[in-house]
């Protein structure tokens, strides 16, 4: 168009509407909000854009997000790790009333990796966490110790959870070392339905789980060990959780599961970390 005063040729821009013939910026942010919901290639499939397009989109959205979202004082973290493939490990901390990363960084799994992030928050605000839940890896709770010692642990459930399956598999794996013949027919190709939840096991595999309980009476025995130890994670008083706690271990006692009294010497380390779950 023209200007009405100087007469030369003008672009005037239209609020609402990218420079390109074939987004406005409304489609551009949905594709950038379905690629943070989903995936990039999600988001490109759906809205049949471009991989490329589609990952513009996405940062543009979220660097938006972030502007219009500053970033609140923390005060209850978890920490955990990712594999940047030949990058090698980056930590990745997260605020969990927020529900979101806040950092990441560090160049592995080491010590200084973690305190990276208080130096980036800062002496202050690094004061005011008085929560972080980790795994019981024990660079991370020096580098918490040292830098918070006020905040309280507590030992991710999964990765507790994870070293009673370990044990689990262990001991499948020795009777089948052990037996022989026909014995060995009722343990071969059971470990995923001795390590899952019987509940999301299909009616074939139940009837199986059974039929492998019934004709090993060691791995009966760790199975029921196995499914009772998920009430530990049921109780709201470190009185009743140490009671049951107790009382687990007590059972424990003349079985021959070697690789369960390790998952009892593992507790009984990080005891402080786990007891914190009925906080």
């Amino acid at each position: 168009m023209k200007c009405p005063t100087t007469g030369k040729s003008t672009k005037e821009t239209i609020p609402g509407i990218l420079l390109t013939r074939k987004f406005t910026e409304a489609l551009a942010d949905d594709i950038g909000r379905y690629a943070d919901r989903t995936s990039v290639l999600e988001a490109s499939r759906n809205f049949n854009v471009d991989y490329k397009t589609a990952l513009a989109f996405e940062k543009t959205y979220l660097a938006r997000k972030k502007e219009h979202s500053p970033m609140a004082q923390p005060t209850r973290i978890g920490v955990d790790e990712v594999k940047l493939g030949s990058m090698g490990w980056r930590v990745v901390v997260s605020d969990l009333d927020a529900r979101r990363p806040i950092w990441i960084g560090g160049q592995n799994r080491k010590q200084e990796s973690f305190e990276a992030f208080f130096t980036w928050l800062g002496e202050d605000a690094s004061k005011l966490i008085t929560l972080c839940v980790m795994d019981m890896w024990r660079p991370y709770l020096a580098a918490l110790k040292k830098c918070c010692p006020t905040a309280a642990v507590v030992f991710d459930k999964f990765h507790v959870v994870a070293k009673l399956s370990e044990a689990m598999d262990t001991v499948r794996r020795n009777e089948y070392a052990r037996l022989n013949g026909k014995q060995r027919k009722f343990i071969k190709g059971q470990r995923f339905n001795l390590l899952a939840n019987r509940g999301n096991l299909s009616k074939t595999g139940r009837e199986e789980l059974d039929q492998t309980l019934k004709a090993n009476r060691r791995l009966y025995t760790a199975y029921l060990l196995k499914e009772d130890f998920d009430r530990l994670w049921s109780f709201k008083s470190p009185t009743w959780m140490l009671k049951f706690w107790t009382s687990w271990k007590e059972s424990l006692k003349w079985k021959r599961l070697e690789p369960f009294q390790k998952v009892v010497r593992m507790v009984e380390s990080h005891w402080e970390g786990i007891v914190s779950w009925c906080d």
